[in-house]
């Protein structure tokens, strides 16, 4: 027999207590204010974006405008333009370099491939190399060992991008399907035939998406790492903004943001394609499924 079910007494069941809510919340914004306190920052000038920001904006806009048949920084464009396809070769170097690096180093540190030794080893010199940021590794080793130029920043590029990359390929490993896996193994493949043929075909089209926003970050790292000489559009700002040359800082960045909005929208679509495949073959396979 079933147990009758109590009789309903018309009464609301209590809600909740909101009070660790409520607590987790005042926490919260005692931090944020404390972090703003200790920031020391002159709060009063905020006032003069809004004031002289539509100035320097104009100031900026008026080397966009002007005619480049008739106008005295016209030769800044065409430099612009070099140096911002110095800093795209500058990010794309630093990115295969970190890519050929990181991506042993993801199978190295992802817990159902390697060694539970190798894996925290690895892990920790994946987070060695991403807690320092491009900058320092520029001026404390690549600057001194490759002088000023692009291929400082190239190599700074490169070797910060490990600890990111690294991180992510292991984290891809991870989460792979373990069926190609131990079919491999059931037909008799080797360690290295299943890494070759059971993990990597499923994890390689997002690794290669982790490359390529990789290399869009890193054209905007380039951009800063030529304040310090290392090359790239960073250097011209850097020379501009030191004489407050308005006229030509805009001619600059209007390059910059043209350049880095192209490379972004050619990067969403390749790395869309990749995740998602070729929907033409796609639709060729569901036509052929159905006849």
């Amino acid at each position: 027999m079933t147990k009758a079910a109590p009789p309903a007494t018309g009464t609301r069941p209590k809600p909740p207590s909101k009070a660790r809510k409520t607590i987790s919340m005042i926490l919260t914004l005692v931090v944020i204010l404390v972090a703003l306190w200790q920031v020391d920052a002159n709060w009063p000038r905020l006032a003069n974006l809004f004031t002289d920001g539509p100035g320097y904006f104009q100031l900026m806009t008026q080397g966009v405008l002007q005619n480049p048949l008739v106008d005295p920084n016209s030769e800044y464009w065409s430099r612009a333009i070099t140096l911002m396809l110095e800093s795209l070769y500058m990010a794309w170097i630093g990115t295969l370099l970190g890519a050929l690096i990181s991506f042993p180093m993801g199978f190295l540190a992802a817990s159902n491939v390697s060694p539970r030794a190798v894996v925290f080893l690895t892990r920790q010199i994946l987070n060695i190399i991403r807690a320092i940021p491009e900058l320092i590794i520029a001026i404390a080793l690549m600057l001194p060992i490759f002088g000023l130029g692009p291929l400082a920043g190239a190599m700074a590029l490169g070797v910060g991008a490990v600890g990111t990359l690294g991180k992510l390929t292991s984290e891809a490993i991870e989460g792979i399907d373990l069926g190609p896996v131990e079919a491999a193994t059931a037909a008799g493949a080797n360690r290295w035939q299943v890494l070759r043929w059971g993990i990597t075909p499923q994890v390689l089209p997002e690794i290669m998406a982790f490359w390529l926003y990789r290399f869009e970050i890193n054209i905007r790292a380039g951009a800063i790492l030529g304040f310090l000489g290392a090359g790239g559009i960073g250097s011209l700002l850097s020379q501009l903004f030191n004489v407050r040359a308005w006229d030509r800082i805009g001619i600059t960045l209007m390059v910059i943001i043209a350049i880095t909005v192209l490379v972004d929208q050619i990067s969403a679509r390749v790395r869309a394609r990749i995740i998602s495949g070729d929907p033409k073959s796609s639709l060729l396979e569901v036509d052929a499924e159905a006849v």
